[in-house]
């Protein structure tokens, strides 16, 4: 198993690291509801968050993919808001390293929260048995995030919020 390594990027990169996250998570959104993203709100939105670093992942010199982490000094609790790794690399355990590896950098962490899509059962799965991560609230048309703006999908507007505590 390689190094994971962290390359914080400037804001003149966040384009192609927003082309990355819209290409790789359009791949489950093509596969389940047969359509493709352009752009996606959700990304953009975390790229322009003051609170947002945002780093492309290396494993042993590589890339692998990328990561956006909010993060709130004052309650040491962060957010996971992108996380993505290149399709050839799935399946090789990165995820886990790339998730310990952030728990490493940001060590004053308490808890960490993430969105993810309800269709993504291989992220839930990731999230839920591999992190350690519980599901603490279920987004939908029965119980809507009064924070965002329903777009009509139902791969944006139906998901799950997780959360960690660590010890």
């Amino acid at each position: 198993m390689g190094n994971i390594t962290f390359k914080r990027l400037q804001k003149s990169e966040y384009s192609d690291f927003s082309n990355d996250a819209i290409t790789i998570f359009s791949i489950a959104v093509a596969e389940t509801f047969g359509e493709t993203m352009d752009s996606d709100n959700d990304i953009e939105s975390s790229l322009s968050n003051p609170d947002s670093e945002v780093f492309a992942v290396y494993d042993d010199g590589e890339k692998v993919g990328g990561v956006a982490v909010k993060v709130d000094k004052n309650n040491q609790c962060n957010w996971l808001d992108l996380l993505y790794i290149y399709p050839d690399k799935h399946g090789k355990g990165l995820g886990l390293r790339i998730c310990q590896s952030l728990e490493e950098l940001y060590p004053e962490t308490k808890v960490w929260r993430l969105i993810t899509p309800y269709f993504e059962k291989r992220n839930i799965h990731f999230y839920v048995n591999k992190c350690g991560f519980k599901i603490v609230e279920f987004f939908n048309k029965h119980h809507r995030d009064p924070n965002r703006i329903s777009n009509g999908t139902d791969y944006q507007d139906e998901y799950f919020v997780f959360e960690k505590v660590l010890e």
